[in-house]
């Protein structure tokens, strides 16, 4: 007989008591309080100045409950809202994965000295060995946690501006670190945003002379024509992202004036064959699109002192059926080679609103299935024609 878990319900009285900043934390029509709810499934009551919390999240609504009435001193917005419930959902997902690994850890290290007994030959090193790297594994993994949920300070004009979850620190250290990074994952994950970021620091340091955009010419699904204008006004459509990244961080009037004095370049992928490009930071967006030829085309253009980051999400590729996507391949075939970084991002790194990394579990979960059902329908095809009668 099955027997039904007990919902936790938790009450929260600020302390000390104050109507504006309770007016603050709940937001405009309890929209903050909705947000919670609806991002962590729970459910907030308000009944005057007590709030409680009814859910199997019911602590980390609290948690956040407490976080956010610390700081509301001042309106809080929606987008700071969201934003702490992504490194909140990122925090538990690495705790988590620790905490397995943790444990696979401790079990090998406890397994082994059973596995020695029964072998003929024992000795003191093995034991001794064994017991210095379990040690190890303790010590080393919480440093390893701290150091993931560290961000590296970027020169830009957000002041606010750092790496939201642990796979985002990761991928800026990789950035500042490798010459050549990539950074694939699904959408919503700051992959390009992250990438102009750390290209604007890199400017504003002098490490580079100009910052290079490019991107495959390749439409979504549609095909829209010719497009008026020159170069550069045929180009603009495909990297908007971009231009919207650059005017956040470094303003409209200054991006413009960047952009008359060639410091920061369009750069079709198309037109890059031949060039060398020396102290630059190079961005190829969309990269998904590419072709493997186009790929390797545009990797070997880097020249002296220039970086490269490559972003493209793997589920989004609008090349025909036939085609091989330049980022897979590349992926495979650069995976062992030094100086280059490879960054997978997934749906708890989305910094959007929380509807899209469910949406993208949910598309990853169909994909998965259709592909089971796909090698079911394979295999008992196989079975069956091997099974069939032959005729004479």
């Amino acid at each position: 007989m099955k027997t039904n878990t007990p919902v936790p319900v938790l009450y929260f009285v600020p302390q000390p008591l104050d109507n504006l900043r309770l007016a603050h934390l709940c937001g405009p029509l309890d929209e903050n309080l909705r947000q919670i709810s609806a991002a962590l499934d729970l459910s907030i009551f308000r009944r005057g100045e007590k709030f409680i919390v009814s859910g199997h999240n019911a602590e980390k609504g609290l948690e956040l409950l407490e976080k956010f009435y610390a700081q509301a001193k001042k309106i809080i917005t929606i987008d700071e809202v969201q934003l702490a419930l992504v490194e909140q959902r990122a925090a538990s997902s690495l705790q988590k994965a620790t905490e397995s690994g943790f444990a696979t850890s401790t079990e090998d290290d406890e397994s082994a000295p059973a596995k020695r007994r029964s072998t003929k030959a024992t000795t003191k090193t093995t034991a001794k060995t064994s017991a210095t790297s379990k040690d190890v594994v303790k010590e080393v993994a919480p440093l390893a946690v701290e150091e993931a949920l560290e961000s590296p300070i970027l020169k830009t004009r957000r002041s606010d501006l750092r790496g939201r979850t642990p796979h985002q620190n990761t991928y800026l250290k990789a950035i500042l670190e490798h010459d050549i990074t990539f950074g694939v994952g699904p959408a919503g994950t700051g992959k390009t945003y992250l990438a102009v970021a750390c290209a604007v620091d890199a400017l504003e340091r002098d490490a580079v002379k100009r910052i290079v955009l490019t991107r495959p010419a390749v439409e979504a699904g549609e095909r829209l024509g010719f497009l008026p204008g020159d170069l550069a006004q045929k180009v603009d459509p495909y990297l908007r992202p971009l231009y919207d990244a650059l005017y956040d961080l470094l303003g409209f009037d200054r991006t413009q004036k960047m952009f008359e004095k060639q410091v920061i370049e369009i750069a079709p992928l198309a037109y890059m064959r031949g060039r060398t490009l020396n102290h630059s930071f190079i961005i190829l967006d969309e990269a998904q699109n590419t072709t493997p030829e186009q790929m390797k085309m545009f990797l070997t253009r880097i020249g002296f002192g220039s970086k490269a980051v490559v972003t493209g999400d793997v589920t989004q590729i609008d090349l025909q059926r036939h085609q091989k996507s330049g980022l897979v391949d590349a992926c495979q075939v650069l995976r062992n080679v030094r100086g280059i970084a490879f960054n997978q991002f997934t749906s708890v790194d989305v910094v959007r609103h929380p509807l899209v990394g469910r949406i993208v579990d949910a598309y990853e979960e169909a994909t998965q299935h259709q592909d089971q059902q796909d090698a079911e329908i394979v295999s008992l095809k196989q079975a069956t024609a091997m099974t069939k009668p032959r005729r004479r």
